[in-house]
């Protein structure tokens, strides 16, 4: 084992030496509280005795260690013009970039740009950093006012801003301005792209499914591609389902470049064999990860967990969180959401109740995904009311995690599976209305599947008004009607003599939606119209009679 150098050990002892004045100085800013950028009536004194110790090391340290923006933004603002100044201390490049990220984190923009325009440092590199947070707030809008910001103060300096919209762009999924956006730089030859602009490009490629043009990025690029742009190519293939090309990348790793095949590049392999039912593959994969010396992590471990499940292989899966727990890796929450959503394609309904209270009392931060599916199985066990508790928020049986506090509000597919299961039970509709009222309330909008269920249900209940209702709603948005959903709705309006309307709403949908299979919707019409009319035959006959 390698032995940590001279210069490593003494700066771990320098930082272990900072450690008590960080504490203090960290106690003495909770007792300042500041609580805005620019505190009023508040005095920056008490920071003088601190003043002989400032360096770029404590300073960073002090930044890292809070977790309030502003008391980080104070010290570091006192720390800029500190008096006295035995050692004439100035900020570095690490101290500015550590409290932008701090307030970029918290989107604290205003501050962050302030700050950096006062100190004249709003250069191309934190221009990249302003970028990326407002991308990952999904401010796409302001990501791209930054950019173009950068191109105009830094000219032909707008490297890191580039690299970062493009990432943006990328993560928005908006893959055709990522393109363009790439072609125009190149073709006004101001910025030189680097390999991280080459793969992103690679990235947009595989993401439109065009592998083989990705792969012709990489043998083509001016700069020399990294391990990044190879996993990025190996991903492309598997997704595509194509493990015999993302192997032969494998291999050109282990002979042609300088690093070796990390965590990644094994997990995007092993995940690609999982993915086509190639468990025994995926298994030798990760033994030859392990004898490799590359650890496997638990994105690895529930790679493999969730395609078992996928297949109902419960059991086999949870032999692999022992195997993970063993080799010193530990499960997370979406290990066992797993194990929850495999029991219940297993048709394990019960287990996965169960499984689903064991979860909520190990206080796992459970999401949307996880209530959908035990909404679902109390659903097919007819449990509809223990759905109905859930989905407003409440466990049974003494667990109390409300949903909107945990930041887990239901949403339309919980909604919809709790609604359409009243919607087949009878004397039941009532709450539907009162389910929609609270989904919409929640700005949740009704969508088909929802309308269609309570089209059927209104119309099996006899229910013409709301119905009927619901039926104009469904063409006033364009909500393609089903055939099934049509013949109860009209079946209701012929048995209570309503031909006319049911002739008319015929004539809506074939108006609305002229693509649609007229003869099937007429055919429909017909039948009931002559049940309905052979019901007054017979009936006159009677009363002949």
């Amino acid at each position: 084992m390698a032995l940590p150098s001279t210069r490593a050990i003494a700066n771990s002892a320098q930082v272990l030496d900072l450690i008590p004045i960080v504490n203090s100085i960290t106690s003495l800013l909770q007792t300042l509280n500041p609580r805005n950028p620019i505190p009023i009536n508040l005095t920056s004194s008490p920071l003088s005795r601190f003043s002989p110790f400032l360096d770029p090391n404590l300073v960073t340290l002090v930044i890292h260690k809070q977790t309030n923006p502003y008391h980080a933004l104070f010290f570091f603002n006192w720390a800029s013009n500190p008096n006295p100044n035995p050692n004439n201390y100035s900020h570095n490049h690490t101290c500015y970039e550590a409290i932008t990220d701090l307030l970029l984190r918290h989107s604290l923009f205003h501050p962050t740009v302030k700050l950096l325009e006062k100190s004249q440092k709003l250069s191309d590199f934190f221009v990249g950093k302003i970028i990326k947070a407002y991308g990952d707030r999904g401010n796409i809008k302001a990501a791209i006012f930054w950019f173009n910001k950068a191109k105009s103060f830094e000219k032909d300096k707008y490297f890191y801003s580039f690299n970062s919209i493009l990432g943006v762009l990328v993560k928005a999924n908006l893959i055709d301005l990522v393109e363009t956006l790439f072609d125009n730089v190149v073709k006004e030859g101001v910025v030189q792209p680097d390999v991280s602009s080459y793969t992103i490009l690679m990235r947009v490629l595989c993401k439109k499914g065009m592998v083989e043009s990705a792969r012709k990025v990489l043998d083509e690029m001016p700069c020399e591609p990294n391990l990044i742009a190879y996993n990025t190519l190996i991903n492309g293939y598997c997704k595509k389902g194509d493990l015999e090309s993302a192997n032969l990348v494998f291999d050109k790793i282990l002979t042609e470049v300088d690093s070796l095949p990390d965590v990644v590049t094994y997990t995007t392999l092993i995940d690609g064999y999982c993915r086509k039912g190639e468990f025994v593959e995926a298994k030798r994969c990760l033994n030859m990860m392990m004898k490799a010396g590359c650890s496997p992590n638990v994105v690895t471990y529930n790679a493999i967990i969730y395609a078992l499940c996928l297949k109902g292989e419960v059991d086999e899966a949870k032999k692999m969180i022992t195997e993970m727990t063993l080799n010193g890796v530990k499960d997370n929450t979406a290990t066992h959401l797993n194990i929850l959503k495999g029991l219940a394609v297993a048709g394990r309904s019960l287990e996965a109740l169960e499984y689903f209270k064991w979860m909520a009392g190990c206080n796992m931060n459970l999401d949307a995904k996880a209530y959908i599916v035990v909404v679902k199985e109390y659903c097919k066990l007819r449990k509809i009311d223990e759905a109905i508790f859930l989905l407003k928020g409440m466990c049974e049986r003494g667990f109390s995690h409300n949903m909107p506090q945990m930041g887990c509000m239901p949403n339309s597919v919980s909604y919809r599976t709790v609604i359409c299961s009243l919607c087949g039970t009878e004397g039941r509709m009532q709450e539907v209305g009162y389910l929609v009222d609270d989904m919409l309330r929640y700005g949740i909008p009704i969508d088909a599947t929802m309308y269609g269920c309570m089209l059927e249900g209104y119309g099996k209940t006899g229910n013409e008004d709301v119905a009927m209702q619901v039926f104009n709603e469904m063409i006033g948005k364009s909500y393609i009607i089903s055939l099934e959903s049509f013949s109860v709705f009209v079946k209701m309006l012929c048995a209570k003599g309503m031909i006319e309307k049911a002739e008319n709403f015929f004539e809506d949908i074939c108006r609305t939606f002229p693509v649609v299979e007229r003869d099937g919707y007429r055919k429909i019409l017909d039948k009931h119209l002559q049940i309905t009319q052979g019901s007054s035959k017979e009936n006159s006959r009677e009363e002949n009679l």
